[in-house]
C-alpha cells in the first residue's frame, strides 16, 4: 500500500515541476481511455482546461494506473489523487448509509431517483462522509450516468414479475441483493461473474442482472436471448474530490471546474444512451429479444420489503419517508 501510495506522489512531484503556471489535479478512474466512460473523463479534462483558461488542468489515470479502490481513496484523503470517478458506494466506509443511494426498485423511474439524490437526507449522508474523510462529492452527484440501466438477460423469456417465480438467477454474494430476489420470487444462485456464461449455457443458472451495456461484451446474448430492460437500480459515476484541494482554488476556477463537469454529464447520457441503442441493435439483429418492463409491480413487491426493513431498524433513519416524499415533483 505504501508503495503505491510512494509512487502517486512521485507522480504528483514530477506534474508540478512541469505545471510551475497552473494548478494540476490527478483523477484516477478504472475504466480504458478509449470506452464510453473514459471518453467522457477525457472530455471533462479537457473542458476543465479550457473553461478554467489553463489555471486547471486534469491529468487523467485510467486503468487503475494509482492502484485499486482502498489505495486510491488513500491518495484522495492525502490530496495525492483530487478526483476519483467511481460509484459513491465506496463512500459508505464514512457513511454506511450511502449504501441506500441505489437501492433496488424503490424508485418510480430515473426523474424519482434524481429527486431523492437532491434530498436533504442524501446531502446529509455526504456531508457526514465530507466530515469524516475530508473526501465529498463534485457537483450534482447524479450528473454522469452509469449502465445507462440494467437489464434482465436469461434463456427464456421475461414479460414480467410473474415471469421470476422459480427463475434460477445468478447473484453476487451480497447479503441485500439476494434477499432483495428472493422476495421476488427468484431462486437466488450466487457465482462469479466470469462464471456467468458457461453456467447459463449449462442451464445452472437462467438469467442474470447486467448493465445493458455489459452485456454485448460478455456475450450473454449467445446463451441468453432475452434481454428485459428492468431499470433495477439507477447509478452515477462519482467525482469524489478532496474537499480541501476544491476549496484552495479560486471562485473562478471552482466556476470552470463545475461548468466543465455539469458538460461532462450531458456528454455522459448522449453517449451511454447511444452505445446502448447501437448494441441492442446489434444483438437483435443476431436473433436477440429487448423487452422494457412494466416495473411498477416490481417497486409495488419491494415496498412491503422495504417497510419490514424499516419496522426492523435497519433503513437509514428518514429513509422510506423521504422516499416517498420525492416520488412526485
Amino acid at each position: 500500500m505504501f508503495s503505491k501510495i510512494a509512487t502517486a506522489a512521485a507522480i504528483a512531484l514530477t506534474l508540478s515541476a512541469t505545471s510551475a503556471l497552473s494548478e494540476t489535479w490527478r483523477m484516477a478512474t478504472k475504466m480504458p481511455v478509449d470506452s464510453p466512460e473514459g471518453q467522457v473523463f477525457q472530455k471533462f479534462a479537457d473542458l476543465t482546461e479550457e473553461y478554467t483558461g489553463g489555471e486547471l488542468t486534469i491529468q487523467v489515470f485510467p486503468n487503475e494506473q494509482l492502484g485499486k479502490e482502498d489505495a486510491v481513496l488513500e491518495q484522495l484523503q492525502a490530496g495525492i489523487v483530487n478526483i476519483y470517478a467511481e460509484g459513491f458506494g465506496y463512500m459508505k466506509k464514512w457513511a454506511p448509509e450511502l449504501v441506500w443511494a441505489s437501492p433496488a426498485f424503490t424508485f418510480d423511474d430515473y426523474d424519482h431517483w434524481v429527486r431523492f439524490m437532491d434530498s436533504d437526507l442524501v446531502k446529509d449522508w455526504f456531508e457526514k462522509a465530507a466530515a469524516e474523510s475530508g473526501v465529498a462529492p463534485l457537483g450534482n452527484p447524479t450528473a454522469v450516468l452509469r449502465g445507462p440501466f440494467r437489464v434482465i438477460v436469461s434463456n427464456k423469456p421475461i414479460n414480467g414479475l410473474e415471469d421470476v417465480a422459480g427463475l434460477k438467477l445468478r447473484m453476487h454474494p451480497n447479503k441485500l441483493a439476494i434477499a432483495t430476489w428472493s422476495h421476488l420470487g427468484g431462486e437466488v444462485i450466487t457465482l462469479p461473474w466470469t462464471e456467468v456464461y458457461q453456467s447459463i449455457n449449462k442451464d445452472i443458472v437462467q438469467a442474470v442482472n447486467s448493465p445493458i451495456a455489459l452485456v454485448e461484451s460478455m456475450r450473454f446474448n449467445e446463451v441468453a436471448p432475452y434481454i428485459s430492460r428492468h431499470d433495477e437500480y439507477w447509478q452515477s459515476i462519482g467525482f469524489m474530490m478532496n474537499v480541501d484541494a476544491y476549496e484552495a482554488l479560486s471562485e473562478e476556477t471552482r466556476a470552470g471546474l463545475l461548468k466543465a463537469y455539469n458538460e461532462a454529464g450531458e456528454l455522459s447520457r448522449e453517449i451511454m444512451m447511444s452505445v446502448a441503442d447501437e448494441s441492442i441493435t446489434r444483438m437483435t439483429d443476431a436473433g436477440a429479444t429487448y423487452t422494457e418492463l412494466d416495473t411498477g409491480p416490481f417497486v409495488a413487491r419491494m415496498q412491503e420489503f422495504y417497510q419490514q426493513m424499516n419496522e426492523d431498524g435497519e433503513l437509514p433513519e428518514g429513509f422510506i419517508e423521504t422516499v416517498e416524499a420525492t416520488r412526485s415533483e
